[in-house]
């Protein structure tokens, strides 16, 4: 197993909110659940019909039955395919169902009930396969009338995973390496304007924030192989302007070339970054699937960054879609060595304290490996370091800022110098505006963008 459950069932009523505080814990069961030929998945789930009602419908939709009984459905069958029950806890009632189209049972009193539900599935229904693991431990349980919300809190997944799936190349070492970054967060932009810029502009932008001494630039995911601006054209550009920057300061920029696409286009895409002596290569996990992002980490010579963006499609209703835990999992399975995980008071609806759950998850024990870096950004500067330092005690993440270095009063490389003395201040425990007494750069940070 990659780590087997064994929580508490008193963290069923530690919060209100669906999927809450301790989404990521099993009830307990009289020991450890673990299973070298089944995957256990954990729910979220509503229903105005009793738990046990919702739970047996969800084994029976995604193993041997359907809503009535078939022929060949045999007592054998189902010992050996069907999907098993592990455990229900119940959780609190309310008068409102969360989603739309229920269906109510015969004299429904009115509420409906909310729980944790543990279901196990045979893996031989499905193999050590990413993509069919979705259609069992999701498949069309979304869409069940007897359902009025449903989440995916989380997965564990026997051994055949990792025979199947080597994970991540790179991780936070291979990239720490490539950077030459060691012993604080590895910091960067993404290009801004998303889109819009000649290659002649891109360029300058590059060798700009290349010379101000940046580890990391990226793409942004609205930029890809635009017709404006094709990205054979984008790759010479940003690769003149990292190898002028490099022989120029010694240091060589990781640059995070957007790739998404088709699968034969990202291959080509791919090909053509590391020829030109590219060192990064980004895909939108949502848009080319699970499966794409293990396809490009089967031949990938280059760390891949991992982006998330459609993410509140899968997660921002509480009852609805699934949580970081489990997404993150499969993500690195798949081959993700950078996964982002958005920040602190960021310009996303996102709470901080489901911010620092998902960095924590990025760095959880997986199959003893997998290591993936998580990625911080959205609407960060200087002053988000502190509160992610105190929140996380580690220096091992990517923290990047666009707006909140890229605009700082006196330009990109004073920007990225206020950044590392963020950090420097949060890890040494000062104060930051103690901090910025007598480092003008951060001074200047404090002075735009917020308040020591």
């Amino acid at each position: 197993m990659s780590g087997a459950w064994n929580g508490s069932a008193a963290g069923a009523s530690e919060s209100a909110r669906p999927g809450g505080a301790a989404q990521a814990s099993m009830p307990e069961a009289g020991g450890t659940l673990a299973y070298a030929d089944r995957v256990v998945a954990l729910y979220f789930v509503e229903t105005p019909y009793s738990l046990e009602r919702a739970a047996e419908v969800i084994a029976g939709e995604q193993s041997t039955g359907t809503f009535t009984a078939v022929p060949g459905e045999t007592a054998s069958l189902k010992e050996r395919h069907g999907a098993q029950i592990e455990w229900i806890v119940p959780l609190e009632e309310t008068e409102a169902p969360t989603l739309p189209g229920a269906k109510l049972p015969r004299g429904h009193d009115g509420r409906y009930r909310r729980g944790k539900i543990v279901v196990s599935y045979p893996l031989v229904n499905f193999g050590p396969s990413i993509p069919n693991l979705m259609s069992a431990i999701a498949g069309n349980l979304f869409e069940l009338q007897e359902l009025s919300g449903l989440r995916l809190l989380d997965i564990e997944l026997p051994e055949a995973f990792a025979r199947r799936y080597p994970g991540p190349k790179f991780g936070l070492a291979g990239t720490r390496r490539l950077t030459g970054v060691y012993g604080r967060p590895i910091i960067g932009s993404i290009v801004k304007p998303s889109v819009g810029l000649s290659a002649e502009e891109l360029g300058r932008l590059v060798y700009e924030l290349a010379m101000a001494g940046l580890d990391f630039i990226k793409d942004d995911e609205l930029n890809a192989n635009p017709p404006y601006l094709p990205l054979d054209r984008k790759v010479r550009a940003v690769m003149e302007a990292i190898e002028r920057a490099a022989d120029a300061t010694g240091k060589k920029t990781m640059y995070a070339f957007n790739i998404t696409g088709d699968i034969d286009e990202m291959r080509r895409h791919h090909d053509a970054v590391v020829a030109a002596g590219g060192n990064c290569v980004m895909a939108s996990v949502l848009s080319v699937g699970f499966a794409g992002l293990a396809h490009l980490n089967g031949y990938s010579e280059v760390p891949i960054h991992a982006h998330r963006n459609q993410w509140g499609m899968l997660t921002r209703c509480p009852g609805l879609g699934m949580e970081f835990a489990a997404f993150q999992k499969l993500c690195r399975l798949a081959g993700a060595d950078h996964l982002h995980v958005n920040g602190l008071d960021s310009k996303f609806y996102e709470s901080n304290e489901s911010v620092v759950r998902s960095i924590q998850a990025c760095t959880s024990p997986l199959f003893g490996g997998y290591e993936t870096v998580p990625v911080v950004s959205s609407a960060q500067w200087a002053g988000s370091a502190p509160a992610t330092y105190e929140a996380i005690r580690s220096v091992d993440v990517m923290h990047l800022a666009g707006g909140g270095m890229l605009a700082h009063p006196d330009g990109p490389a004073a920007g990225f110098a206020s950044m590392r003395q963020g950090w420097e201040a949060a890890a040494a425990g000062i104060p930051l505006g103690e901090y910025a007494a007598t480092r003008p750069e951060l001074a200047r940070a404090i002075e735009k963008y917020g308040k020591g």
